[in-house]
């Protein structure tokens, strides 16, 4: 595949890149707005299981940022977790969310990310030491789980109901907090959002992410699509709380999405079959 054949235009193509990057909340990790760091140039420390990982340049600088890239090595990094130096990314990067994004999406983001002014942004640190074993592991679960690539809708489904799937399992990453891992620390597929312990997210251990299935008792059965719908653009549950955690950085995202965007995560959400959380292990 080459990155950005067949787009109408070059001004559409970064445009939409800006809309998936803001869904995706790329921005908000690639920039140290802290300490006035520009816009996706990295730098960001974030606090994970593997220790503090500040977060890559992903301006077009070529000597600190992503300016070398490829379209291969855009594919490979997003799609395999794997860098142009074929190190693997620590957990924290959630390309195995990312491996669902279809070529033109992928296109129109690396499209946007060459649209941006270049920063130099020397001396941001890596993963640590302590992160050593978890790419080793990480390695080691891109070879043995297998990854569906390219998303393809569903023949069997309406344009609705697809998009929403799409977003959940790509930008959207719903199941990077909300299914519970295996051994390999691939996403469970036979408890896909039934819940999670703390940690799940790759963070320190704080309260454990809850059922966002169809379940009527432990899940959102009886969620409403506008209750879902609120929650994507507010925050606001339907039982008067408010989410918190990181989940209030999700909905940063989540809220600007378009609304057609928002309803169709809900319509989708409110088909997954129930699962309930008394059956996680």
């Amino acid at each position: 595949m080459v990155l950005g054949a067949g787009s109408p235009s070059s001004a559409e193509a970064v445009a939409r890149g800006a809309y998936l990057a803001a869904a995706a909340g790329c921005g908000g990790c690639h920039t140290d707005s802290e300490r006035g760091g520009q816009a996706y140039a990295g730098g960001r420390r974030l606090a994970t299981a593997f220790g503090i990982i500040a977060t890559p340049n992903l301006t077009p600088d070529r000597a600190t940022g992503i300016g070398r890239w490829s379209g291969a090595d855009f594919i490979r990094a997003m799609r395999w977790g794997i860098a142009p130096d074929d190190t693997h990314y620590v957990p924290a990067f959630p390309f195995p969310f990312y491996n669902r994004l279809t070529d033109r999406d992928l296109a129109d983001l690396k499209a946007f990310l060459d649209s941006l002014p270049a920063v130099s942004r020397p001396g941001i640190e890596g993963a640590g030491s302590t992160a050593l074993l978890a790419r080793a592991q990480v390695a080691v679960a891109v070879a043995a789980t297998p990854s569906p690539g390219a998303w393809q809708d569903d023949p069997a489904k309406d344009p609705v109901w697809n998009r929403g799937a799409y977003l959940v399992a790509s930008l959207g990453r719903c199941g990077e907090c909300h299914t519970p891992r295996t051994l390999l620390g691939a996403p469970d597929p036979h408890r896909f959002l039934a819940g999670a312990p703390a940690g799940s997210d790759g963070k320190p251990a704080g309260k454990k992410f809850p059922n966002i299935t169809s379940d009527r008792k432990s899940g959102i059965g009886n969620w409403s699509e506008d209750d879902i719908l609120g929650v994507l653009t507010t925050g606001d549950t339907p039982t008067f709380d408010e989410v918190g955690g990181s989940m209030v950085e999700i909905v940063k995202n989540t809220a600007r999405l378009s609304e057609p965007d928002r309803r169709a995560i809900a319509v989708y959400l409110k088909s997954v079959p129930a699962i309930s959380s008394a059956e996680q292990k």
